[in-house]
């Protein structure tokens, strides 16, 4: 009887993925009209012709550096309103953009690919670097957006960088998720790939203020109901972003909250970890007890802000609130990035 019962699960574990060739994960198509990549009013327009709704944030007074900010999953260049408004204040200026595949871009909700999106952070990077030249330029990643400024310092050459910034980075790839999670995604995003799933009922909370929650809610422009086989390309960004830490030379700052619901603490120990083993003397870690995964957005977010606006002053000098000494007792040194 077992015999029989383990060839019919084989059986029916090959015809499952006898369908992958004829319905595997989609990838949202480029543009078909060729350009060459520029800045307009309200804008970036990609190589191939692709227009991503960008968000410019300025001082009224004199500029001492400028951030290009990179959203979430499923969230889009507004994720960065209040976090702008704060470093405007302080002298920064502010570029957010919508990236494909979310908030206005074409093909809103279809994934688009992991190399487009390093591609056109690298080239929004070199604009806005000559668009404001002796400026000190920091990316800014929250979530998948940490992931993408992760996979592009390490797979594209981004001279106009000074340093990166993760906020709560999507690190928790293939690695960190259970045999039975990966199988079922792997299946899903290789059958069902329109299938859409959305967060309710997982009891998770991304952050402690309410208001901004409810007010995401009803916002159009974020994406509720998420197609499987955009989860697949993000575990899969998830997945090399892991794997990059080890690749980041630069002054990286990395900052994660006690309450993070949504990206493990584990997986980003075990990044933290390799990008200590890469002998980078250049990384600071701000750990914050009361925080969540929407540290920008949070109750006690000007705290965090102050800290980004700190470090970008300083990179070597210890953080006003003292989230790096946390880090260092609270949020624990793991033994290696494989433990």
């Amino acid at each position: 009887m077992r015999s029989k019962t383990g060839f019919a699960l084989v059986l029916a574990l090959v015809l499952v993925l006898s369908l992958a060739g004829a319905c595997a994960p989609k990838l949202a198509p480029p543009g078909s009209s060729p350009t060459r990549p520029m800045l307009t009013d309200g804008a970036y327009v990609a190589a191939d012709g692709t227009k991503l709704e960008m968000r410019m944030t300025r001082p009224q007074g004199k500029a001492r550096a400028v951030v290009v900010a990179v959203h979430g999953f499923n969230d889009y260049s507004n994720a960065f309103t209040e976090a702008a408004e704060f470093w405007s204040k302080r002298g920064i200026i502010v570029y957010a953009y919508d990236q494909r595949g979310f908030g206005t871009s074409l093909h809103r909700g279809m994934w688009p690919g992991m190399a487009a999106l390093r591609h056109d952070l690298k080239a929004i990077a070199g604009l806005v670097a000559r668009r404001h030249p002796g400026l000190p330029l920091y990316l800014v990643g929250v979530s998948m957006g940490g992931a993408v400024v992760m996979v592009t310092l390490a797979e594209d050459a981004v001279p106009e960088a000074h340093g990166a910034i993760l906020v709560a980075p999507a690190v928790w790839g293939w690695r960190h998720l259970g045999l039975i999670p990966r199988i079922s995604l792997r299946i899903a995003s290789h059958t069902m790939p329109w299938l859409r799933f959305t967060g309710q009922g997982l009891g998770i909370k991304p952050s402690d203020n309410i208001e901004m929650l409810r007010r995401l809610s009803r916002d159009r422009r974020v994406i509720k109901k998420t197609r499987v086989d955009a989860i697949y390309g993000l575990v899969n960004l998830m997945s090399a972003a892991y794997a990059a830490a080890a690749k980041l030379k630069g002054p990286v700052f990395v900052l994660y909250g006690a309450s993070d619901e949504i990206v493990p603490r584990r997986a980003v120990l075990d990044m933290v970890a390799k990008l200590r083993s890469s002998a980078n003397d250049n990384a600071t870690i701000g750990f914050y007890p009361k925080g969540h995964h929407m540290l920008l957005r949070d109750l006690g977010a000007d705290e965090v802000l102050g800290d980004i606006d700190a470090w970008i002053k300083a990179p070597a000098q210890s953080l006003p609130s003292g989230a790096d000494t946390r880090a260092r007792s609270s949020f624990g040194r793991p033994k290696g990035p494989d433990s």
